[in-house]
């Protein structure tokens, strides 16, 4: 297997989501394992807004920082740190995921998408929120 062969098999078989969008938000990229988990189609997803898995409630904060983070280049979350957030399926469900970013920058040096890569961790929230109120009560 050469590596082309290997980046494909890993971008198309990974478990885990890979989004990728531009300057404006709007995605570019979206994997099988972003399929998995968001419930949206590659076609249904490309050239959407990221809005499309960001709960509306948390939507102004998002953009704040997405477009700070594509002003600056900039951010927080990259190097392997990881961000917990809520998101949204297809289907209107809430989940939650934890995810980091690559930004991407052109050949001038300018930052112009970020990758990020998502999986979800309701399950675990979940059962530590359960764990908690055990202690708790």
């Amino acid at each position: 297997m050469d590596r082309d062969q290997i980046a494909r098999k890993l971008f198309e078989d990974m478990p885990d989501a890979l989004v990728v969008a531009d300057r404006k938000g709007i995605i570019r990229v979206w994997n099988g394992g972003a399929e998995r988990i968001f419930g949206f189609s590659e076609g249904e997803a490309l050239g959407q807004s990221l809005d499309i898995i960001t709960p509306e409630r948390l939507r102004k904060r998002h953009w704040i920082g997405y477009e700070a983070t594509m002003r600056t280049g900039q951010t927080k979350y990259g190097a392997g740190d990881l961000l917990s957030v809520p998101a949204i399926r297809r289907d209107g469900a809430q989940i939650s995921i934890q995810f980091s970013i690559v930004p991407l920058g052109g050949e001038d040096g300018d930052l112009q998408a970020v990758a990020a890569i998502m999986r979800d961790v309701t399950e675990d929230f979940e059962e530590r929120k359960r764990l908690r109120r055990a202690l708790r009560g």
